[in-house]
């Protein structure tokens, strides 16, 4: 695998070792795309503990899956950050390990060789619980070969992934000559809707602001570095062949069942009838079943792929001579999204209504 000038992994190939076998066509997601498929069932949910679901970005529902296969001697694989701050798919055995899968992460993952690590341990018969974006189940889905009993896949509802290249040079920017040490792109200290970015420092040192107002952020929501490939995603209207797909249930104040108290509410969408085994609903909260409309609404990202932005080209072709200052540029000729106007709005709301109270 190697990075190209926007940051992504491609596959290269040594054509002097190649034995023309065609398996790597083969075993592509892109060229071999699954058949488009409606859930099975959908459902509003949020775990019980609500310390769980302030630790999650949603509502705690990939912990409560997670848990019962550790309990049962399984082995749950996610994306966690290595000692560098680059995204990375690893393992755990253990409950303490699973909180280093939490939380949404707004850049590409690197793979590894960790396809071959979930085909060891489900050839060897203990339960695996593998989690990843759409595509990364499609891909891990087409290595195997095969279906497996004891492999549970969980995907998540995806916009897209972010260049690991501009990660790096925004951590970089922001640090401003100090290491940053972790990365929350969902601290939910001001709210699961009104979440913040929240960072720390190798000296314990914590910033926090508004996700709305991230430069980060900012160009993510704007898809102007997200990889080509997200546009036109092969992965989407369950065609990814994962058992779940999880992802924060926005639309809720138009639930009138569902208690909302901003520490997060998930939407769960069961693909398979292993996926609903998996889910044990008389130990989770707020449970409601919902109609399939109602994703293609509020979640559209479920069947959509993100569209390309205007400027994507002319982001990189400054960002090749400017750096980080180009998206930095970019934003401020853009102006704030839509969702970001809607939080100044609220915001200038409760700061008039404080000081008409203040008098």
């Amino acid at each position: 695998m190697h990075e190209d000038e926007e940051g992504f992994l491609y596959p290269q190939v040594d054509v002097t070792l190649c034995i023309d076998c065609g398996l790597c066509e083969k075993v592509c997601p892109v060229i071999n795309q699954n058949m488009k498929k409606d859930p099975i069932v959908v459902f509003a949910m949020q775990h019980m503990d609500k310390g769980i679901r302030l630790k999650s970005s949603s509502g705690g529902i990939f912990t409560f899956i997670a848990t019962n296969i550790i309990e049962e001697g399984g082995i749950v694989f996610g994306a966690r950050w290595n000692e560098k701050l680059e995204l990375v798919h690893d393992y755990t055995e253990t409950k303490e390990g699973l909180s280093f899968f939490c939380g949404s992460k707004y850049v590409q993952s690197c793979i590894g060789n960790i396809y071959k690590d979930v085909e060891y341990f489900v050839k060897n018969k203990r339960r695996v619980l593998f989690t990843g974006t759409p595509c990364q189940v499609a891909g891990l889905k087409k290595f195997l070969h095969k279906e497996y009993e004891n492999l549970l896949t969980v995907d998540i509802l995806c916009h897209g992934v972010p260049s690991p290249r501009v990660f790096r040079n925004y951590l970089t920017y922001i640090g401003k000559g100090e290491k940053i040490v972790n990365f929350d792109f969902r601290d939910k200290s001001t709210g699961w809707k009104g979440y913040s970015v929240k960072y720390v420092y190798e000296n314990g040192k914590i910033k926090r602001h508004s996700a709305r107002l991230d430069e980060y952020m900012r160009a993510y929501l704007n898809h102007y570095m997200l990889r080509p490939s997200c546009h036109v995603c092969p992965a989407k209207a369950g065609k990814s062949g994962s058992d779940i797909t999880l992802g924060d249930l926005w639309g809720a104040n138009q639930l009138p069942m569902i208690k909302d108290d901003d520490t997060g509410l998930s939407v769960v969408i069961v693909n398979t009838e292993k996926g609903e085994k998996n889910l044990n609903l008389p130990m989770l909260a707020n449970v409601e079943t919902l109609d399939v409309s109602f994703v293609k609404r509020y979640n559209s990202a479920y069947y959509v792929s993100s569209s390309c932005s205007p400027f994507r080209n002319l982001f990189w072709k400054d960002y090749h001579k400017k750096g980080i200052m180009a998206m930095i540029s970019l934003n401020d000729k853009i102006g704030p999204t839509i969702s970001q106007v809607k939080f100044l709005l609220f915001k200038t709301k409760v700061a008039k209504i404080l000081k008409y109270f203040n008098k």
